[in-house]
């Protein structure tokens, strides 16, 4: 048994920073000793869900301790922790959904805090059972997961760099390669240049789309924009409802509308902007996990356009996250420069705070 101090949603919008007591693993599960955890909103909502929790979805560690059961991971692999944990066997991975496990993701079973723990006993805040944010509670500096949840770090990277790559990275680059396909010499605007816009504007560069067009309200997140790779900017308007007006601007700069669209904002009434933006027959994309009942003018799928609303970037952990440790590692993905600031746990509250403010393009907690 370890002890570890953790960050605790209270299920009421407030966190506080608590020690915890963590069982040795057994079966399949592995004791990871986290080094890095990446901030995103999810993070912030998690507060919210009505019952204590662990906070934290992104991660990377050491594994310091396994189950018999476990079988491909040794005590002393470095790992990337991801939150679509496979089962393998299911409908869904069998059809290669492994983010959409039908036995394991929390999100599918619409519960995001439950799916595909480890025994959820095994971890305890003054001796009650406590729930792990995503399955995984990387805002701990120790966690107990299943051995799926693990990807071994098979290239030189800095923990903070690998653990951004757990959601933000992987949905955004998976969005514009896995999902939509992005094609070479195509054309592309990402709604919103968060860490997920970032990275489908990266996926889009990498995939060899020769227009990226950023759209955002920020002018200081658009010229970060650029270095990701976009090759053109808009700044938008509050004011410009389902963002019609900045929809013009794209159709000038691209003749007809894009190719493709990404809605990257997680603002509800944007939910059907990226169908304004894409041509005829072009494809939308609702990257940021929008969850709430929209209004959408049918119009607006005039004509033949295809509106997509994936989840994770459509990973299958084991193979997308060494490609992105492989583009890493050969300079094609930037991830380096994407960790804008480092906090320490107890430094919780401002990593929220310059994330809200936008200051960051990912804020990450180093243990």
């Amino acid at each position: 048994m370890v002890n570890a101090k953790a960050a605790i949603a209270d299920g009421k919008g407030n966190f506080s920073i608590q020690q915890i007591e963590i069982d040795d693993p057994q079966g399949d599960e592995v004791l990871v000793q986290i080094k890095a955890a990446g901030i995103c909103h999810t993070d912030w909502d998690s507060q919210s869900w009505g019952k204590q929790l662990i906070i934290g979805h992104e991660g990377a560690g050491i594994i310091v301790k396994t189950g018999p059961a476990v079988a491909t991971m040794k005590a002393g692999d470095a790992v990337i922790l991801n939150w679509a944990i496979p089962c393998y066997h299911c409908f869904q991975c069998q059809e290669g959904n492994q983010h959409l496990c039908e036995e394991n993701s929390a999100v599918v079973a619409g519960n995001k805090i439950s799916g595909g723990h480890a025994r959820m006993q095994a971890s305890r805040l003054n001796g009650v059972a406590i729930e792990r944010s995503f399955s995984l509670g990387t805002m701990s500096e120790h966690v107990l997961v299943r051995e799926a949840a693990c990807v071994r770090i098979i290239v030189d990277i800095p923990f903070p760099s690998a653990a951004i790559i757990s959601c933000g990275v992987m949905t955004g680059f998976g969005s514009a390669v896995n999902v939509a396909k992005v094609k070479p010499g195509s054309s592309v605007v990402v709604l919103g240049t968060g860490g997920v816009g970032l990275n489908v504007i990266q996926g889009a560069r990498i995939a060899g789309a020769t227009k990226i067009i950023a759209v955002d309200i920020n002018p200081e997140r658009l010229e970060m924009s650029q270095e990701y790779g976009a090759t053109h900017t808009i700044l938008a308007s509050k004011d410009d409802e389902g963002l019609l007006k900045a929809a013009q601007e794209v159709k000038l700069l691209t003749d007809r509308g894009a190719d493709y669209a990404f809605e990257c904002t997680a603002i509800p009434s944007l939910g059907a902007a990226p169908l304004a933006m894409v041509r005829n027959a072009g494809v939308a994309v609702q990257v940021s996990g929008i969850e709430q009942e929209i209004k959408i003018d049918m119009r607006l799928f005039e004509w033949d356009k295809v509106y997509i609303n994936p989840l994770y970037g459509k990973t299958s952990p084991q193979i997308d996250f060494n490609i992105l440790q492989e583009l890493y590692a050969g300079g094609q993905l930037i991830l380096d420069k994407m960790v804008t600031r480092t906090y320490s746990l107890d430094q919780l509250n401002k990593a929220f705070s310059d994330m809200h403010r936008g200051l960051n393009a990912k804020g990450v907690i180093v243990f």
